[in-house]
């Protein structure tokens, strides 16, 4: 039965939704009383991991961490060994927080640990974790399974720059070499390719008007 809308009614109302706080505040802290230590914590895949959390206050974060989902979604890693810099991950990322600058090779350089080719390579591959949005699209496209969410949740700082991620694995003078390979390549290519011989063809002669009868249709006559 509510407690009517007066001012000892309103009294007696918050003070018994205070003693109902105050127990189930005071259950937690009796169960919590022998707190099992990091060594006893079960793993989040076993069927009894949330009735063991009962009873917890606290934890001494970040010496003591609660077991987390393997399939979670964390920080990004980029494997480059296996990476083919397919360009997939930037166009389906919503939030544009990967970013790539590929060079073409003229020819195959290496295979990745699934067989597949590897013919362009990575001057720049940058994941700025602080424009992510966690959403795992870029795992998902992935070709080779090279990009992956690692279980690496906690990766807080005071600087923005910590969060910028460079995966790229060649240096300056490589980044430079690669690409003056390429330019050579496509000057080799345009100066092997022949000329279009010159069009031997007679001139087209434009053909007559088509001849369109002009039909007169007579007006009626008008009556007097």
């Amino acid at each position: 039965m509510k407690s009517a809308h007066t001012y000892w009614g309103n009294i007696f109302e918050a003070f018994t939704s205070l003693n109902k706080g105050l127990l189930l505040t005071f259950s937690h802290l009796l169960k919590a009383g022998r707190r099992n230590n990091s060594k006893s914590r079960l793993n989040i895949k076993h069927s009894e991991y949330f009735q063991s959390q009962q009873g917890i206050s606290t934890i001494q974060f970040p010496h003591e961490q609660l077991p987390i989902p393997e399939t979670g979604r964390y920080q990004l890693h980029n494997e480059m060994d296996d990476c083919i810099v397919c360009d997939k991950c930037v166009k389906v990322c919503p939030v544009n927080c990967i970013t790539i600058e590929p060079i073409r090779s003229p020819t195959e350089f290496g295979k990745t640990s699934d067989g597949t080719s590897k013919r362009i390579y990575a001057a720049t591959f940058d994941i700025d974790m602080g424009k992510c949005c966690f959403c795992g699209l870029c795992t998902t496209v992935c070709p080779t399974e090279c990009l992956t969410m690692t279980p690496t949740f906690d990766f807080s700082s005071y600087s923005m720059d910590k969060h910028y991620f460079k995966f790229g694995n060649l240096s300056e003078s490589e980044v430079a070499t690669k690409k003056d390979e390429w330019a050579k390549f496509q000057e080799a290519k345009q100066a092997a390719t022949p000329a279009p011989a010159a069009s031997t063809d007679k001139p087209a002669v434009p053909k007559p008007a088509a001849f369109k009868p002009k039909i007169v249709i007579p007006k009626p006559p008008v009556s007097e």
